[in-house]
């Protein structure tokens, strides 16, 4: 069995439940939020908008980090058929991290770390979720990109 592998399944329901907390703290209904997981899109970008991030503490990073995974996790799982997975990574202390891994258009297996989306995102702030949605969903090839 693959290192972490045994807990895998209460990752993948962690993040879930924490994905309705979110919705549930935007006050998104839990039908709305169960029917669609962007139901959340647009309170979570206005909340993420007005935060004070100039002014965050080490812990407001991880929170707010955790819970933007949570959400692009959601949206990726029950719109785009990702599913977490594991991925041995000898380069983190506990040595593998959580990804979430897709079938892309083309038939390929791809995965991401959406830990790493989400910091991504901190780099070129302003937060704009549909862009860091739009970067996971190009990376797992799960949205055809049409050029001029």
């Amino acid at each position: 069995m693959v290192a972490g592998q045994d807990t895998l399944a209460e990752w993948a329901e962690g993040a879930r439940k924490n994905a309705a907390a979110v919705a549930g703290m935007l006050d998104v209904s839990d039908q709305a939020h169960r029917e669609d997981p962007l139901a959340a899109l647009a309170a979570l970008q206005d909340y993420v908008s007005r935060l004070p991030l100039s002014e965050f503490e080490q812990s407001d990073w991880f929170t707010l980090h955790s819970d933007l995974v949570s959400f692009l996790a959601d949206v990726l799982i029950r719109r785009r058929g990702a599913q977490w997975n594991v991925k041995a990574d000898p380069s983190v202390r506990r040595g593998y991290r959580y990804v979430l891994q897709a079938t892309g258009l083309d038939g390929a297996e791809r995965q991401i770390d959406p830990y790493d989306v989400v910091e991504e995102e901190f780099r070129h702030l302003p937060i704009e979720i549909t862009r860091m949605i739009a970067n996971a969903e190009v990376a797992l090839a799960v949205v055809r990109i049409h050029e001029s």
